[in-house]
């Protein structure tokens, strides 16, 4: 069958937003095709080290010198290793520029990182909608709470979101699937927590995307508590683009994935102010292809996708399609951790975990909510938990040998660790731009981050740290411990802004609905649309928009208004 050129949508990028819009649209009725510049993994097939033992791995899962030569961003931290290897984008095949250090950890692949994120889903609460208005910081969202709520309800059902309801402002409940279960040491910490602190500060279960119930409609397995989610899960327990929407997207026979797809511009036609499509260089070929559709939804990832738009249109606004606010490309986000605070816990030594499960504990922010006032603005939340030492490693001379072999069969101290993850304000000066001076290996221009954390974050950290310390020590923990393992711009893997939303075209990007001011018929869904991050893991408001902003362009294409 001959490859057709023309689509009612396209959709640019297959990860967490770019999945969740090819089912939207296609299930809508429209035709899409969905373009992805890298590889294609397909489902359980490919998931190549799903059922690997860690005695499997040459190198027991740690990288390799060569590995550490070749990635040289990658092995700042814990993305390069032998179980995902092969699973992030090559360094050397997709350069960028740090004017200021920034570690941008990539997935080239169908699927993105929705194979590998953390799944942490939590819904940003009212306050977060309405705080940049009350503080003067950036511009006022152009929506709030209430508009997004029926759309994380509605995501969260299809997606699957295991977690407990609590009842508090400062984290909305959702619609969950049963939630894991915390183990003994975790619940006696989290009772001490809520009696020491009178009930105002709470630590429960991490809510995750990992089913606790099948859904067999997606084909899908509820978790097996293995904890291997980020090598891909061949039960599909975990929600991924592979897992559930892309499934979702071809049942419909509306979709056309097109891996190997690097687009490098939306066409725009300056006399109807529309985009006409969008153009791509054919990964593995270099051949130049145009595809024309109605709507473009732009979710190539927070920064790509701002790099497409610095790309488009280049002849009318110099700076690219979106940039007449003069913020495209601007007040970069990402969540400041690496520091928090662990213990012993002791009088649990007749009890053991069972099965690895692959969600840790949370605690919601307290800070600056209510009468609380710190000399910073914004918050923070915890994750982490507690588990059981094996024995024998605490003694010198049992590191080796019969004996140490011996003393790993008992079992050691449980210990509980939490790592704060803060907000980072949406400064202006935070930014991305192209770099034209340095090309990657199909001749495109870079992209060259300039982005800082500053005094606020730096206030902020000080309590992140300290108050951990002092919630453990009230809960009974045992020498306790500090940490701070520093912190660089791009380690929270959490991205976000450079194509903000917003109420006026003066001063943002997007619109209330993530359509560019410039171009209503291109639709930004991903974490460049942020306008202010939160303090909670950000994938979960991704899809939310996505949902949300695919209906609104399909009623909209119906009304002819696009």
């Amino acid at each position: 069958m001959a490859e057709t050129n023309t689509y009612d949508a396209i959709v640019v990028g297959s990860g967490i937003s770019g999945g969740w819009a090819a089912k939207e649209l296609t299930e809508k009725g429209l035709k899409v095709l969905l373009l992805e510049r890298g590889r294609d993994i397909e489902h359980v097939k490919d998931y190549v080290n799903a059922n690997k033992e860690s005695w499997e791995f040459p190198h027991r899962g740690q990288a390799t010198r060569q590995m550490r030569e070749d990635y040289p961003v990658l092995k700042r931290d814990y993305p390069l290793n032998e179980e995902t290897f092969g699973m992030w984008a090559n360094e050397k095949e997709s350069p960028y520029t740090e004017i200021k250090r920034f570690d941008w950890y990539r997935g080239y692949h169908v699927g993105g990182r929705s194979l590998l994120w953390g799944r942490q889903s939590y819904r940003f609460n009212k306050w977060d909608f309405e705080a940049n208005a009350k503080e003067g910081i950036g511009v006022d969202w152009p929506i709030r709470y209430e508009d997004v709520a029926p759309w994380y309800s509605y995501v969260e059902r299809f997606a699957g979101i295991q977690g407990s309801k609590e009842g508090l402002e400062v984290l909305p409940d959702g619609d969950f699937l049963p939630a894991m279960d915390m183990n003994c040491v975790e619940k006696e910490v989290a009772a001490r927590i809520k009696k020491h602190y009178n009930g105002q500060r709470h630590m429960f279960i991490g809510r995750s995307a990992n089913i606790t119930q099948p859904k067999p409609e997606q084909n899908r397995v509820n978790c097996q508590y293995r904890n291997r989610c980020w090598r891909g899960c061949p039960f599909g327990a975990y929600f991924s683009t592979q897992s559930a929407t892309l499934p979702a997207a071809r049942a419909t026979g509306n979709l056309t994935l097109r891996p190997h797809s690097i687009v490098t511009r939306v066409l725009y036609d300056k006399d109807k102010k529309r985009a006409t499509g969008v153009e791509i260089i054919d990964a593995e070929t270099n051949k130049t292809i145009e595809y024309k559709s109605k709507i473009v939804f732009l979710c190539a990832s927070s920064f790509n996708s701002t790099w497409v738009l610095m790309n488009s249109a280049t002849d009318i606004w110099p700076e690219g399609l979106g940039s007449s606010s003069g913020e495209l490309g601007h007040n970069v986000m990402d969540h400041h951790f690496r520091l928090g605070a662990g213990g012993r816990v002791d009088g649990f030594e007749d009890k053991y975990t069972f099965g690895r499960r692959p969600t840790g504990i949370y605690i919601p922010r307290f800070r600056n909510i209510y009468d609380d006032k710190r000399d910073y603005l914004r918050g923070f939340g915890y994750q982490g938990g507690a588990s059981r030492d094996r024995g024998g490693h605490k003694v010198a001379e049992m590191t080796i040998g019969a004996d140490f072999k011996e003393a790993l069969c008992e079992a050691g101290d449980w210990n509980i660790g939490i790592t704060a993850f803060g907000e980072i304000l949406p400064y202006h000066e935070n930014k991305i731009m192209l770099d034209k001076n340095k090309k990657d290996k199909w001749g495109l221009p870079v992209l060259a981050m300039d982005v800082e954390i500053k005094e606020n974050e730096l206030k902020m950290r000080k309590d992140m740290m300290n108050d951990a310390a002092e919630m453990l020590e009230a809960a009974g923990v045992k020498d306790v411990k500090t940490y701070d393992a520093s912190y660089a711009v791009g380690q929270g893997i959490h991205e976000m802004g450079t194509a903000r939303m917003g109420r006026d075209p003066k001063s943002s990007v997007l619109n209330g609905n993530n359509q560019v001011w410039d171009a209503p018929n291109v639709f930004v869904t991903d974490g460049a649309c942020m306008t202010s991050g939160s303090c909670v893991n950000p994938s979960l408001t991704y899809m939310a928009l996505t949902a949300r902003a695919a209906d609104f362009a399909v009623k909209e294409l119906k009304k002819g208004n696009l």
